[in-house]
């Protein structure tokens, strides 16, 4: 049960999700679609979305840093402003016809808007939540967020792809922008650092060696953290290409290019399989005694679905398959989440939750050009083949972090052991009593 204040910033949160995911998801169904409008081949336009995650990468420890030194609230602020100038800026190029050059530079420029975002949000919640007197496990909250950020995304994505389709592909950047404006507004007013007061006592430079250092220690020198972040690339990376890849492969399973209400779909099905999967994580969660045991049937639920998806050349049957695909990438979400949050300490929280973004984000930028070029020489479904192969590649980091014992790992007093699961003694919070 949630006291009165913790209430409030979990309703402050939950609308704070909506907002960013609707203003997101406006342009999910047709962003591939937009980009190969704009004269972009599939190698240019994933592409263009590798330059949006190295944006992430070489910025997410700055932000994260503002994050930590500056306040969670602040950043949110930056990342909003960012957003909607660098969304007006994509709209522009649209416009242009603007050479491959152009579309890369913007996209860096995208995805510091979001790294402004990543981390900082999460972590002002949890704090808040603590300081506000909730004890209780995080799952609940984060798959409340994730149900939100899924009903927004449902309409989103459907809004988008009827208004390309009623109008044009550019409009839905516009409507973007303007839910980005919005919500400037809404965080200006709702959002306040509780139970975190920012370290102003360095200078900019050396605060982001002082936290990147810190980052290391609380995240790739932790071991159970470590290997979770090494697993991101693997698995969050993949998620950025197959995300995408089913705009233009549905399409070319329904038989129209410009049905781009049948792009949007895909993207709402997706929304609404991760609704699915976040209402039945606590649940499948009850059903193993360690948070990672449900991380990795997730993870290798998908990776098969991925192999099945490519294999398909059944419109119907891909639609199936793409969401079960979502309901198994929800499930693993939330947990994942109050896992690594139960691993990190506050103070480093925003910069250690941003560098493993970093990590999925590094996937990102690596698998998306070449699983592009892979679409372009031997067809989308291929491309799904090679990337469910690659998904599968996170599994046995996962399970080098399950063998950490880390007491976050059974941090449910109440969970049932699994039958095939021997218990094991935790040790201290966020270490581990085993070494692989």
């Amino acid at each position: 049960m949630l006291p009165p204040a913790a209430r409030r910033v979990q309703r402050s949160y939950l609308v704070l999700m909506l907002g960013n995911t609707l203003a997101a998801s406006f342009i999910w169904g047709i962003n591939t679609l937009f980009l190969l409008d704009a004269g972009l081949s599939n190698f240019e336009a994933f592409a263009a979305n590798a330059f949006y995650t190295v944006g992430m990468v070489v910025f997410e420890i700055p932000t994260g840093v503002i994050a930590d030194s500056v306040g969670r609230r602040a950043s949110y602020l930056l990342g909003t402003v960012t957003l909607m100038a660098t969304t007006a800026l994509y709209w522009f190029l649209w416009i242009w016809s603007a050479p491959f050059w152009a579309w890369a530079a913007v996209s860096v420029l995208l995805g510091l808007g979001f790294t402004f975002f990543s981390g900082a949000v999460e972590a002002w919640l949890v704090d808040a939540l603590r300081a506000s007197g909730y004890s209780g496990q995080l799952e609940p909250v984060f798959s409340r967020g994730l149900i939100v950020s899924g009903t927004a995304m449902l309409f989103g994505s459907i809004a988008g792809g009827v208004v390309a389709e009623a109008t044009d592909l550019g409009v839905p950047f516009l409507l973007r922008a303007a839910v980005l404006l919005a919500m400037f507004l809404v965080a200006f007013r709702v959002m306040r650092d509780i139970g975190f007061t920012p370290d102003r006592s360095e200078r900019p430079a050396a605060a982001v060696r002082t936290l990147f250092r810190a980052s290391l220690t609380h995240g790739l020198g932790n071991p159970p953290v470590r290997y979770m972040m090494l697993a991101a690339p693997f698995s969050a990376g993949i998620g950025f290409y197959v995300f995408y890849a089913l705009q233009p492969y549905l399409l070319g399973l329904w038989g129209d290019d410009e049905a781009y209400s049948v792009a949007g779909l895909a993207a709402a099905i997706v929304a609404g399989s991760q609704i699915v999967g976040a209402l039945l994580a606590p649940r499948v969660r009850r059903l193993f005694r360690k948070r990672t045991s449900t991380i990795l049937v997730a993870v290798g639920a998908g990776a098969g679905l991925l192999l099945c998806l490519g294999l398909t050349r059944n419109f119907w049957v891909a639609l199936a398959l793409v969401t079960v695909w979502g309901i198994a990438s929800s499930l693993g979400g939330p947990v994942r989440q109050a896992y690594l949050n139960d691993l990190i300490p506050s103070r480093q929280r925003a910069t250690v939750l941003s560098f493993d973004s970093l990590m999925g984000n590094l996937g990102g930028v690596v698998v998306q050009p070449p699983l592009g070029r892979t679409a372009d020489v031997s067809g989308y479904p291929f491309s799904l083949v090679v990337a469910g192969l690659i998904n599968a590649v996170a599994l046995p980091f996962l399970l080098l972090s399950r063998r950490q014992n880390a007491a976050a790992d059974v941090s449910l007093a109440d969970a049932p052991a699994a039958a095939d699961e021997i218990p094991t003694p935790p040790g201290p919070a966020g270490t581990a009593t085993t070494d692989p």
